[in-house]
């Protein structure tokens, strides 16, 4: 599943409502401002209801401090959307984690810490699903756009080769 940030559709308003943490003077991260980038699937179709941050830090330009996942939906979600075979499958789909795919360092399980922190926040909750929301329907409509070109083709080139065409 493809994923894209969120502040690539919504430059806007992904710049203006991206979480930050700000670490000045403790033992387990390095000083400086950590930006929580969201992700969201950018594939047709899919229905995952996840989101995957990537934790940066303006000041180390590309590295990616962590990646985590997280889902708001219940494990039963999980388990029947991941056609998972376990309970601890759909958990980890759930999250949040720390995603086993992606870039970690020394410091993404404190980062993943201070993310469930954030978590606690009922409005960044929501945040989150209404930009997940917004992210899926701007990929639907898109996809949409695009299948009624594709058919439009279609039937012009139908129409071209019908006996019954004349040109204009």
């Amino acid at each position: 599943m493809p994923m894209t940030p969120f502040v690539t559709r919504f430059p806007e308003l992904g710049a203006r409502e991206t979480r930050a943490l700000r670490v000045t003077g403790r033992k387990e991260l390095p000083d400086g401002d950590y930006g929580f980038l969201e992700l969201y699937c950018d594939e047709p179709g899919c229905d995952c209801r996840r989101v995957m941050i990537d934790v940066l830090r303006e000041d180390t330009e590309d590295k990616i401090w962590a990646t985590l996942n997280y889902g708001w939906e219940n494990v039963e979600f999980y388990r029947q959307w991941g056609r998972c075979s376990s309970d601890r499958e759909a958990r980890a789909m759930k999250g949040p984690v720390l995603d086993p795919l992606n870039p970690q360092t020394q410091y993404s399980q404190v980062l993943l810490e201070r993310f469930r922190i954030l978590l606690q926040s009922p409005d960044y909750v929501q945040r989150l699903i209404h930009h997940y929301q917004m992210f899926r329907t701007a990929v639907e409509k898109e996809q949409l756009e695009r299948n009624i070109g594709k058919q439009h083709r279609n039937v012009q080139q139908s129409l071209r080769h019908s006996r019954y065409y004349r040109k204009p």
